[in-house]
């Protein structure tokens, strides 16, 4: 099995979905240690990003998700926006202009989007925020890449568990990075929403390719 455009476009509209259903959740989230707006502005940028995708179809999973970052960084507030964007950007710059994906190509489109949040945010791992979900996700993928994994749904699944198991992690962390960090030892005992957004976004990835 190969990622195509067609796995891509249900991709980002799975993700739109997962946005939409758990708005609140996220919004509830991000209440106890934020500033309550995640969830409204996931769930309007994915809403968005749908829209542009119907006006302009893209012809590769490369110029979909760069279509995707680019309206994610203009309709998401808070640090989300270009945090998302610019994931999603460099993951479009690692496909290039292929038309077919195959593990290490999406392993590598993965990294590719971890380091460029890393770099934006300047977070590591422990540090209560979306790089805990997104670093063992990265991971996992590779790890299943080197093992000789049969096919991407094998590799999109490790992710995707990964990552569910990272955002799960941070809720006894104490934030080191964004409005979270300013609770200091209160934020601890509380999910990072950042994190809960990612774990999403690789579960869509998964039910697109089912």
């Amino acid at each position: 099995m190969l990622l195509d455009i067609n796995w891509t476009l249900k991709w980002l509209t799975l993700c739109a979905q997962a946005m939409a259903g758990h708005r609140m959740e996220l919004i509830e989230l991000d209440r106890a240690i934020g500033d309550s707006d995640h969830g409204e502005n996931m769930d309007r940028g994915f809403q968005a990003v749908l829209e542009k995708l119907a006006e302009a179809p893209p012809e590769t999973p490369g110029a979909a998700l760069k279509l995707a970052a680019m309206t994610l960084m203009s309709k998401v507030g808070g640090a989300a926006g270009p945090l998302y964007g610019t994931a999603f950007l460099r993951a479009a710059t690692a496909l290039g202009d292929a038309t077919e994906i195959d593990s290490a190509a999406w392993a590598a489109a993965l990294a590719a989007g971890r380091d460029g949040i890393v770099a934006r945010g300047k977070a590591e791992t422990g540090d209560k925020t979306m790089v805990d979900a997104w670093t063992p996700a990265v991971d996992a993928a590779r790890a299943a890449v080197d093992a000789g994994a049969p096919d991407v749904l094998t590799i999109l699944v490790a992710a995707a568990e990964a990552a569910e198991a990272g955002a799960a992690a941070t809720d006894p962390l104490v934030a080191r990075k964004g409005r979270a960090s300013y609770l200091g030892e209160r934020s601890a005992g509380h999910r990072d929403p950042g994190a809960a957004s990612s774990a999403l976004i690789f579960r869509a990835a998964v039910g697109a390719a089912a």
